[in-house]
């Protein structure tokens, strides 16, 4: 059997151009390897890549897979195959795991012509033709034993499972599938399904990654996805990804195929999609002033760095955020420095998160040892760091070829509370974790950017909810503290929603006294001034 590869521009080829060498002089190539040839060819073709990030996924993936079947026998484990682009990268990686497991217990080479994992299709009137084919074609390409399901996922799995005695199943999930929350590589079915081992050996990889898979071992894939399709579901959530587009003069419309998707993000962007509205930080989704005039939404500032703590750097950022939190109305309960330790941040984002509408927390994100705030806002939460895709692309565009390992650290984000605000003047989106907001800020003028443009994404969905902003006024006095107290002192009972504020900046310069809040600053000011002679007070800037 044959696939044509259409389309190939190598302007385009985007986050495949590591693979563009093996298109060079090529229109098609064959697969119909034999079982043992094939075999060896996808561990070879691995091999002999370049791909220092696919070598990797390949060989994690083939470890999992070979513990799998060194803990359950073959008539214990099985594989289900959908026919799209990941269960089929998995059916390969399956039949070379089985390759080399078997090798490694010394089996002949003559005993390797068959894969004797059972293969179940669950079949859906709602599938695409061109995925039946494929299936199908596959399954007798390469001698699947198949189970054809035709009731739904769960009754159909109840039936298999009692008819035999499967005890795991290899799945091709990956992070970012709805499926995918709080899944392992090994992981044990949810309440109320029958009980199996779920085998995910891809599940950290990347869109990026299934397709340099594909295109580096040269195997057959379901041809929807040379017509623009990245991800199918059924014929009535799914058309092409209008990102794969071609303009042309006729009328019907044309698309490049889905390994040319420069941005794995967008994978889904042909996938029909339920929008939920905006949860502001005060359950409200309406957002806007109005809404909120008379109510009173609080906010505390953490930063993470051992560096504040010591006195080597002066914490800038949190001056400067405080100012930013008033100027939408919001108060500042509190704001704090914690060392860089997972524990101390996750203590106290667990305490302010349930005590505040929102949490603002900056410091300590990256790859290095003392980055702990993502794993620590995490563990406040309950959930584990894992891969996030979409935010691996980001990373991917800003760092390139530095991003080539295994695990990015800086692309573990806390898993199922994750939402990235993006914006197209910000490199990488925002993190927002529920009521949490990470800023990657280093300094005030990356920090003015970030929240200018949190605060351009409040004003389209309501991200946050604004309300009427405080204001203050300052004033200054030759006046010693002994002449001022009683008279502040009655007026901080006369004016209660105000916060009235004295401090020097020296010993012997002047008393500065600050009057913050959204009303009544005037009349404060006013009144205080009443209770002294003219010319007592002078206003500053």
């Amino acid at each position: 059997m044959w696939v044509p590869i259409n389309h190939i521009d190598k302007k385009g080829l985007g986050l495949l151009s590591l693979c563009k060498h093996f298109f060079q002089c090529r229109t098609c190539f064959a697969v119909d390897f034999s079982v043992k040839e094939g075999n060896m060819e996808i561990d070879k073709a691995i091999g002999e890549s370049d791909d220092r990030r696919l070598k990797t996924k390949y060989n994690n993936a083939i470890y999992v897979i070979k513990r799998a079947l060194a803990l359950y026998s073959i008539e214990e484990v099985a594989f289900s195959f959908n026919g799209g682009k990941d269960s089929t990268v998995l059916l390969h990686l399956l039949r070379a795991g089985y390759f080399l497991h078997k090798m490694e217990q010394k089996c002949s080479n003559g005993g390797l012509t068959s894969f004797p994992i059972r293969t179940i299709y669950f079949e859906n009137s709602s599938a695409f033709p061109e995925i039946n084919s494929f299936t199908y074609d596959t399954a007798s390409s390469y001698g699947l034993q198949l189970d054809i399901i035709s009731s739904d996922f769960k009754s159909g799995l109840e039936k298999l499972l009692k008819a035999n005695p499967i005890r795991a199943i290899f799945l091709g999930v990956r992070i970012g599938d709805p499926t995918a929350v709080g899944q392992e590589q090994f992981s044990p079915s949810s309440p109320g399904w029958p009980p199996f081992m779920r085998v995910n050996p891809i599940l950290d990889w990347s869109y990026r990654d299934v397709w340099a898979f594909i295109l580096t071992c040269k195997v057959q894939y379901c041809s929807l996805y040379d017509q623009g399709y990245t991800s199918i579901g059924s014929i009535h959530d799914t058309v092409p990804n209008a990102l794969l587009s071609i303009s042309d003069s006729g009328c019907k419309e044309k698309f490049k195929p889905a390994y040319l998707l420069s941005d794995g993000r967008l994978e889904r962007a042909g996938r029909a999609k339920k929008f939920s509205p905006s949860i502001t930080a005060a359950g409200n989704g309406s957002g806007g002033v109005e809404s909120h005039k008379s109510s009173l939404l609080v906010a505390s500032a953490i930063a993470v760095g051992e560096e504040i703590l010591f006195g080597t750097v002066e914490d800038q950022l949190g001056l400067s955020l405080c100012r930013k939190i008033h100027s939408i109305g919001w108060s500042v309960s509190q704001t704090i420095v914690v060392r860089n330790d997972k524990d101390s941040v996750a203590e106290e984002v667990e305490r302010r998160k349930s005590t505040n509408d929102m949490v603002f927390i900056y410091g300590g994100v990256g790859p290095l040892h003392s980055d702990v705030t993502l794993a620590g806002v995490a563990k406040a939460f309950g959930v584990r760091l894992a891969p996030d895709e979409e935010f691996e692309e980001y990373l991917r565009h800003l760092i390139s070829d530095h991003c080539t390992g295994d695990r990015n650290e800086m692309a573990l984000l806390p898993e199922g509370i994750t939402e990235l605000l993006h914006h197209e003047k910000l490199a990488v989106p925002l993190v927002k974790c529920q009521n949490v907001i990470i800023f990657t800020a280093t300094n005030a003028t990356e920090l003015d950017e970030e929240w200018d443009c949190l605060i351009e994404l409040t004003r389209s969905s309501g991200l946050l909810s604004t309300m009427v902003p405080y204001v203050s006024k300052h004033l200054q006095t030759n006046l010693s503290d002994v002449e001022t107290a009683q008279p502040l002192s009655k007026l901080c009972l006369e004016f209660p929603d105000l916060n009235i504020g004295c401090y020097r900046k020296s010993r012997k310069g002047p008393l500065l006294i600050s009057f913050e809040g959204k009303t009544q600053i005037d009349s404060a000011v006013e009144s205080l001034c009443k209770k002294f002679h003219p010319g007592t007070f002078s206003e500053i800037h």
